[in-house]
């Protein structure tokens, strides 16, 4: 997979995929990430990306023809199955969505600035619009790398145990169970006994009730959102 990320300030990016697994998975060819310079693209002498909005307000608007040029150079090189806006009004992104997006090949990442793009991009240049929350940033820096990441781990290749991805939570709509490792006994802080038993069925039905109380404490909404039939099943 590949993702191509489309900046202002691309150094903000620099260290975030030259570490850990992404890097990994860099290096070994399994997925491949790029940042571009929006101002390479920029007009005139000063290479600008931004300007007045039209009707007056306060604060820049990114301009469409330094988009147009980037993403049209992009996609004159492959084929691209997204191509994503940061945006707070956009879409909530989700486990879902990494999910789907994780199914993609080619992926485009603009990175909001200042009051927004100009309209025209969102309704000529975009597929899809995401948020990572009801808050606003700086920039689109931050939701980028985070939907990077959250979309790559589950490529096959980029984690040693492929399986670990799938018991996150969200997977499955619920909040994962509560994890343990040695000593078993610290400071009088006991590990649960089952988790020692050895039984795994017993094990998995421990953790599927776990997994259930804690969504329900935690994030009751996502409890409304399953059926009774799917938490039975489960």
């Amino acid at each position: 997979m590949r993702i191509d990320i489309i900046s202002c300030v691309p150094r903000l990016l620099d260290s975030f995929f030259e570490y850990s697994i992404l890097q990994r998975a860099q290096k070994s060819g399994t997925i491949d990430v790029k940042v571009h310079d929006l101002r390479d693209y920029g007009s005139g002498k000063h290479k600008q990306t931004d300007d007045y909005a039209f009707g007056g307000g306060a604060g820049m608007v990114m301009m469409i023809e330094p988009i147009d040029h980037c993403i049209s150079a992009l996609r004159a090189e492959r084929n691209y199955d997204a191509i994503i806006y940061t945006s707070p009004d956009g879409e909530p992104f989700g486990q879902a969505a990494a999910n789907r997006l994780s199914m993609m090949q080619n992926i485009i990442i603009l990175c909001g600035h200042y009051k927004g793009v100009d309209e025209r991009v969102r309704q000529h240049l975009i597929t899809h619009e995401f948020s990572i929350g009801d808050f606003v940033l700086s920039g689109g820096e931050l939701p980028a790398a985070v939907m990077a990441d959250a979309i790559l781990r589950l490529v096959p290749g980029v984690m040693n145990d492929e399986t670990s991805a799938l018991t996150d939570s969200f997977q499955d709509g619920l909040i994962a169970p509560p994890v343990y490792t040695r000593p078993a006994n610290y400071q009088g802080w006991e590990v649960p006994g089952i988790l020692l038993s050895g039984h795994q069925a017993r094990i998995d039905e421990w953790r599927m009730e776990q997994s259930v109380l804690r969504t329900k404490e935690r994030r009751p909404e996502l409890i409304h959102q399953l059926s009774e039939n799917q938490l039975i099943t489960k």
